[in-house]
């Protein structure tokens, strides 16, 4: 039996924030998606099953709403051990699309092990920081970045180097928090420097095209820059009020590819400008916010772990995709949340806002430890 109690505990703006920029995301998706056709307009498929899995995705986030946070704590390795066995299966049989092999084909839909990967080392590394009376030594830091390392890599090589990025930088946001030993972090900051240009060589050769991009984007125009500029194009005609909604000639031209995905923001900034898309980043910056607030207030440092990677998750997630749809990041297939279309992101997006607000609601439950 629920405690009605828990609702009066209830972070009602991290629930709003997050109904509104879902509201966004669907009007975004609705014009990226629509296609104009000489009898009126044509509803592509992306939009409606965007609502559809928008419907699993608040059904998903109540369940992790009201099951008692400290219970994922025991349930971290089954869920661990689930998603590792899930994406060696993916790269045993799993279903390639355009070049990827990131998915397991249910019959009635693909999914996408990498997802459920994100929360089961999110739960794990919470729990292994949590374990910790002090700060981090390196025996613990070593185990910690092991246990994320190693789905981190199935995912690299299916090849999603932005998702095998984003969990690491998950555990490495919850670890900055938690905290390393003074000798231990002046020896990383030293050391991880030095040993990051070595990552080249173990980049597939379009990764490091997209670094070459990255860096001169005219270098390839029409090849591997074209997405990057034609997103800056779009974005920089949004102008100050934007070209208005379903007006954008980039997007609805289609001069602007993976406009539903991995580039929603070029469509938002090119229909809402400069104006719209402030307002998006100050909705994204309060949500980020009421994480972090639900972070400083959990009664034990389980339940603060747990709200610091979720802030973390989306923090990365919101400056790498905007950073690359402006051109100041190397596109690396990082998603804008709530924004961008995705089933599998839209349930693990909702599934993270359930973990913080179930956070939030049992801070009076029990006294800190």
């Amino acid at each position: 039996m629920i405690d009605r109690r828990l609702f009066l505990h209830m972070n009602w703006w991290l629930l709003g924030l997050t109904a509104m920029l879902f509201c966004f995301g669907a009007l975004n998706l609705y014009s990226a998606s629509t296609l104009r056709a000489e009898d009126g307009l044509i509803l592509d498929v992306y939009f409606n099953r965007q609502m559809i899995w928008g419907g699993i995705s608040l059904a998903a986030m109540l369940g992790f709403m009201l099951v008692d946070y400290r219970h994922f704590k025991s349930a971290g390795p089954v869920f661990y051990g689930l998603a590792v066995f899930l994406l060696v299966c993916v790269a045993v049989f799993g279903k390639t699309i355009s070049g990827s092999t990131r998915w397991l084909d249910l019959g009635l839909f693909n999914f996408q092990p990498t997802e459920l990967a994100k929360i089961a080392v999110l739960v794990v590394g919470a729990r292994m920081v949590s374990g910790v009376p002090e700060r981090l030594g390196l025996w613990n830091l070593c185990k910690i970045v092991a246990m994320g390392f190693v789905p981190a890599a199935l995912i690299a090589k299916q090849p999603d180097l932005g998702s095998a990025l984003s969990i690491m930088l998950i555990l490495a946001g919850i670890i900055l928090y938690k905290g390393l030993t003074s000798t231990l972090f002046r020896v990383l900051a030293v050391l991880i420097p030095g040993v990051l240009p070595f990552g080249w060589f173990f980049l597939y050769d379009y990764q490091k095209q997209r670094i070459l991009t990255f860096l001169d984007p005219n270098s390839d125009p029409l090849g591997a820059g074209y997405h990057v500029i034609q997103s800056q194009i779009a974005i920089g005609s949004g102008g100050f009020w934007g070209k208005g909604f379903m007006q954008g000639s980039q997007s609805q031209l289609r001069f602007l590819p993976e406009k539903h995905t991995d580039f929603a923001f070029a469509v938002f900034g090119e229909e809402w400008g400069l104006v719209g898309s402030v307002v998006l980043l100050s909705l994204f910056s309060a949500f980020l916010y009421q994480m972090y607030a639900v972070a400083l207030e959990a009664k034990d440092e389980f339940g603060s772990c747990l709200a610091v990677g979720v802030f973390f998750y989306f923090f990365w997630q919101i400056l790498i995709n905007m950073g690359m749809t402006l051109g100041i990041m190397p596109v690396v297939g990082i998603p804008l949340p709530f924004i961008s279309y995705g089933g599998s992101a839209s349930v693990v997006n909702f599934c993270m806002i359930g973990m913080v607000l179930n956070v939030g609601m049992r801070r009076f439950v029990f006294k800190k430890n």
